[in-house]
């Protein structure tokens, strides 16, 4: 009797821990697969991970279902481990194969911002002591002011022109706080160095920069580039565009990137306007295409799920002679799927841009990553203990985002 007890409890015990390592395995998967996935059709769909991962529509082979859809199509499935345990169940898109013309090659921004930026909080020295009247009444970084005593400002100056005609009097300022507007009244004070009212706060209206054009989507006519937002350096926010254009740029020169000082590419912006901005968000910029653009062939765009750990090569421009194609090792970062930026860790391993850079650097940003003669991603980011290092996002996010800039184009048409 008591062996028998003895007997049941290891059974227990050992279907416990089963469970336990069942159900681990379960979380596991579910966190590094996607939720939604594109496919072609005919074909299934191919997850890399450390156990047989099988997708199926309805108890059918997913290749056999995908067979009878149409382009455009989407429909759940189901993922079990090994074919027999349940993972999840996820959205399947039908899918044409996508090509877009891979750029690699350097443009400059030209951008203004929605309203005026503040970009800082300061002192003003007044008769009474220091004051912050912009602080105190709860003006933040990265507030955009639309107007002030409903007057629009666009620029530094029309701040300042309204602030020191207001003779101390309250000012009403319409401030856009991430996508909400707020109202916010305050007064300015007189400054005893300089007799003028201030408010204590610096804003900005426009800025410049380079970067790298990743692709071009002749299906939509958007230019993409960068593969990571316009953010304000002094903030970090993400700019809010009012208007901007890309234009074609030149590099003449580049800065060797060093343990804690990420290096620069050095350009110079010419007179040729390639593309109008029409989102700056995450995933980078995108652009109406209006210039001309030079391009010999198109290149398909990988599936997020065809993206293998391993070789694969930089096109990117650091000086003169243009786009040039560099090696690099890639490997898919475990919050890969569940990420629309930051898919991919980026090693340069290619002796001859080591040399040069030092691995990635600034403006190097929307370098296209090819892999098995596909375009797989874009460089977004380098980290800054590693140039050697940095990030990528997927190409297939970035065409994504393109799409839905042309569906909102072509909104606000009809």
């Amino acid at each position: 009797m008591k062996l028998a007890r003895i007997l049941i409890k290891s059974i227990t015990a050992v279907f416990l821990i089963f469970a336990i390592v069942i159900f681990s395995g379960v979380i596991y998967l579910q966190n590094t697969v996607s939720d939604e996935y594109k496919i072609k059709k005919g074909e299934g769909l191919n997850i890399d991970s450390l156990v047989p991962i099988v997708a199926s529509f309805n108890g059918s082979a997913l290749a056999e279902a995908s067979q009878g859809r149409k382009v455009g199509d989407s429909f759940l499935v189901d993922l079990k481990a090994f074919g027999i345990i349940p993972i999840s169940k996820i959205d399947v898109e039908v899918v044409d194969e996508l090509h877009v013309a891979v750029l690699g090659s350097p443009f400059g921004m030209k951008i203004y911002t929605n309203g005026v930026m503040v970009t800082s909080l300061s002192d003003v020295q007044t008769a009474n002591g220091v004051e912050r009247p912009a602080k105190k009444a709860g003006i933040k970084l990265g507030d955009y002011i639309l107007s002030i005593n409903g007057q629009a400002v666009t620029t530094n100056e029309d701040v300042m022109s309204i602030v020191e005609k207001s003779d101390g009097k309250k000012l009403s300022f319409e401030i856009l706080r991430g996508n909400t507007k707020i109202y916010i009244n305050f007064c300015a004070v007189k400054s005893k160095e300089t007799s003028s009212y201030k408010i204590g706060l610096w804003v900005k209206d426009s800025s410049a920069g380079i970067g790298t054009l990743t692709f071009y989507s002749p299906v939509n006519d958007i230019i993409c580039g960068l593969g990571h937002g316009i953010c304000e350096e002094e903030t970090g926010e993400l700019i809010s565009i009012k208007s901007g254009s890309i234009v074609e740029a030149q590099i003449i020169s580049s800065e060797k990137g060093e343990i804690g000082a990420p290096g620069k590419l050095n350009g110079r912006m010419l007179f040729q306007t390639v593309g109008v901005i029409e989102k700056n968000c995450q995933m980078g910029v995108y652009s109406r295409l209006t210039g001309k653009l030079e391009f010999s062939n198109l290149t398909e765009i990988a599936l997020k799920q065809e993206v293998k750990n391993g070789k694969a090569q930089i096109l990117c421009t650091i000086d003169e002679s243009g786009p040039k194609l560099y090696d690099c090792q890639i490997e898919v970062r475990s919050s890969a799927y569940h990420n629309k930026v930051q898919n991919l860790l980026v090693t340069v391993t290619d002796k001859k841009l080591l040399e040069k850079t030092g691995g990635i650097v600034q403006g190097m940003s929307g370098s296209p990553i090819l892999q098995d003669g596909k375009l797989i991603g874009a460089v977004t980011h380098v980290l800054i203990d590693n140039p050697t290092k940095g990030y990528g996002i997927f190409a297939e996010n970035m065409l994504e985002t393109a799409q839905f800039v042309a569906d909102e184009q072509l909104n606000k048409v009809s």
